[in-house]
């Protein structure tokens, strides 16, 4: 599968249009660097700055700077069973 092929279940029961994604990547791909797992999981959030404040208080790895793109903030951390958590707010939360 391609770096675009996924599956997307709509979820309307949110403030704003969501979608549960069930997206593949490459065998060989670094994106979920540094955790060692095969997946990530993505959570939608209100607050990416304040859920990353929590997990940092908590014990977690923070990985990387929040990014802003037009669709939303962006943010990671490990969780502590290893797993790449990514967190997106969407524009306008």
């Amino acid at each position: 599968a391609g770096e675009d092929a996924g599956i997307s279940f709509p979820n309307r029961e949110q403030p704003y249009d969501s979608y549960t994604v069930l997206g593949p990547f490459r065998q060989d791909t670094e994106y979920f660097l540094p955790s060692k797992r095969e997946f990530m999981i993505n959570l939608v959030v209100d607050d990416v700055e304040g859920v990353l404040a929590n997990a940092r208080a908590a014990g977690a790895e923070i990985v990387g700077e929040i990014e802003q793109y037009e669709y939303g903030w962006f943010g990671w951390f490990i969780d502590p069973d290893g797993n790449k958590i990514e967190l997106w707010q969407p524009p306008g939360t």
